[in-house]
């Protein structure tokens, strides 16, 4: 009996761990389906969270009565808006500076968001911040310098691109947040619809006023941008929530260490961007810079 019951942990371990590799190279993806895409980024960001409530509702409805409180007063429907709103900032960012820098750069620095959520809950909310964390933070700076070629190469070549990652990376960071001050009392489902409605919401006037067209004009257009909202953003969240249920959190920090590496290489081979030596090395230390704060 003892075999068998320790029989099932493994296994269960074994399909987290290769919902986690599914998890992380399904959001590896997205950005370039974002570069395949047929209309601009706004109109893209759009789609792929208004498209991705498809199998959200799906699944709320397959999930039944929903757990936990129900939004009652203004500021309760206010805190739901709020990840929405931050999302909403962060993805308009981040697929603006997929079309200013390579996706090498922008999916890496885009990974930089748990930095953040460190520093923006000391600033507001006085958190304590360990020597671990400091440690890896200037890592992860020293990283990014290499990354562009060292402190002689800064102010030379296209630095807007990956300062609107970086922005990205600040109000993922602060959507994160969010969350988490919602997860104590509304369930995941209810927080990932609100948050992806209205991101969606939001979205939209950006991308009708200031973009030429919202519709993508062939088949092939079509299929990009719901392989983003389904295979990316509802599908690769899905499985690593799933995986997160059975693995130590530790473990999340192998996505971060996925997601970058499998970007690079489909943009090598589907965008014919290829990764220098420098830019590799200064990629990985930054990566052991976030893995060291994340651990601080």
């Amino acid at each position: 009996m003892s075999e068998l019951s320790s029989a099932a942990p493994a296994a269960d371990n074994r399909v987290a761990l290769a919902a986690l590799l599914i998890g992380g190279v399904a959001i590896g993806g997205s950005p370039i389906f974002v570069r395949l895409s047929e209309v601009g980024p706004m109109a893209t960001a759009f789609w792929r969270v208004a498209l991705a409530l498809i199998p959200l509702f799906a699944f709320s409805a397959m999930k039944g009565r929903s757990e936990g409180a129900k939004p009652e007063t203004l500021s309760d429907y206010a805190f739901l808006l709020l990840p929405g709103l931050m999302l909403a900032a962060d993805l308009c960012a981040w697929h603006l500076s997929l079309h200013m820098t390579s996706v090498a750069n922008a999916t890496l620095l885009a990974n930089l968001a748990p930095v953040f959520v460190t520093l923006i809950g000391w600033m507001l909310f006085r958190s304590a911040v360990s020597r671990i964390f400091t440690l890896g933070l200037a890592t992860a700076l020293a990283g990014i310098v290499t990354l562009k070629g060292g402190p002689a190469a800064l102010g030379d070549g296209q630095l807007a691109g990956d300062g609107v990652a970086v922005i990205a990376a600040i109000f993922y960071a602060g959507y994160i947040l969010a969350i988490g001050r919602l997860r104590s009392r509304f369930d995941t489902v209810r927080i990932m619809i609100w948050s992806t409605a209205s991101a969606a919401a939001l979205i939209f006037p950006l991308a009708f006023f200031l973009e030429g067209t919202l519709l993508p004009p062939s088949l092939y257009g079509w299929a990009i941008l719901f392989g983003l909202a389904f295979v990316s953003h509802a599908g690769g969240q899905v499985a690593i929530t799933y995986a997160l249920a059975y693995l130590p959190a530790a473990f999340s920090s192998l996505t971060l260490l996925i997601q970058p590496v499998v970007a690079a290489l489909l943009a090598w081979g589907l965008l014919g961007e290829a990764v220098g030596s420098l830019q590799a090395i200064g990629g990985a230390i930054v990566l052991v810079g976030i893995l060291i704060a994340r651990r601080g």
